[in-house]
């Protein structure tokens, strides 16, 4: 190369020699998706709304929740998850409108859960849960769990607060299979809500907001053990949080041919 090249050139070109050769593209980050038949809708707007979905929490009352603004608002002193009772095949998109209210706790999302011998989420035999993370994580149920608006500031170190990230996991275990950045802001700048999207198709997961892709992930059925199918949805928040939800919808998916 010439050495009067600028500066400001050869590091845009090492920068982009070394993206193409060390970083080659995943199936998964090249699969693009054609969104489908709507299987389910739930405008979450009213008690009613989720007069069947199932709560586990180890404190009654908790968490509260209001319908402001049309919209279920979740609060409470204690974690908890708050399962749809529905039970959804694989290949599916979910969506939903999050806002985030109070800059505490954390988000996340459940998909694909059932017991680890296939049994519905809710059968008899399974160890009662109340909330606790590692009933889900490495008790007797499977399934994928992604946690967004992490601001767990009780807990997390500084070097985790100071850059906001969204974790991927998988379960039976605490694997962690994925982490990208976080684009919700603090709520003092929220301009919401915020339209999340999951898309899970066999072993192909992708965590969208505001069709903006974060996460992307391809689950090779390995290590963490075979690639999860069908289940049930659910939201989980840690103590602290207050966020509304809305509009929860769930379609099937097909990819795109190339």
């Amino acid at each position: 190369m010439n050495s009067k090249t600028p500066y400001h050139t050869l590091l845009f070109a090492l920068i982009f020699t070394f993206s193409v050769f060390t970083l080659p593209a995943t199936e998964a980050q090249t699969m693009e998706y054609e969104i489908g038949e709507t299987i389910y809708e739930n405008p979450l707007s009213g008690p009613e709304d989720i007069a069947a979905w199932v709560i586990e929490s180890g404190r009654e009352g908790h968490p509260v929740i209001t319908f402001p603004d049309g919209r279920m608002r979740l609060e409470s002193d204690v974690h908890f998850l708050l399962w749809c009772p529905e039970e959804f095949p694989d290949n599916i998109a979910v969506s939903w409108d999050f806002q985030p209210r109070r800059d505490d706790g954390l988000a996340m999302f459940w998909i694909a859960a059932r017991g680890r011998g296939g049994e519905d989420l809710f059968d008899s035999s399974l160890e009662e849960r109340t909330g606790a993370y590692p009933q889900y994580h490495s008790g007797d149920i499977d399934a994928l769990h992604v946690a967004y608006f992490r601001r767990n500031f009780h807990g997390e170190p500084l070097e985790e607060r100071s850059f906001q990230t969204v974790h991927l996991r998988k379960s039976y275990g605490f694997h962690l299979a994925a982490t990208a950045g976080d684009p919700i802001p603090s709520v003092r700048d929220v301009v919401g809500p915020y339209r999340i999207q999951v898309i899970k198709y066999g072993p192909h997961f992708r965590f969208s907001i505001n069709d903006l892709v974060v996460l992307d992930w391809y689950d090779d059925g390995g290590e963490t053990g075979p690639v999860l199918k069908g289940g049930k949805i659910g939201f989980r928040q840690m103590a602290g949080l207050i966020a509304d939800y809305g509009n929860l919808r769930v379609n099937r998916v097909t990819p795109i041919a190339e």
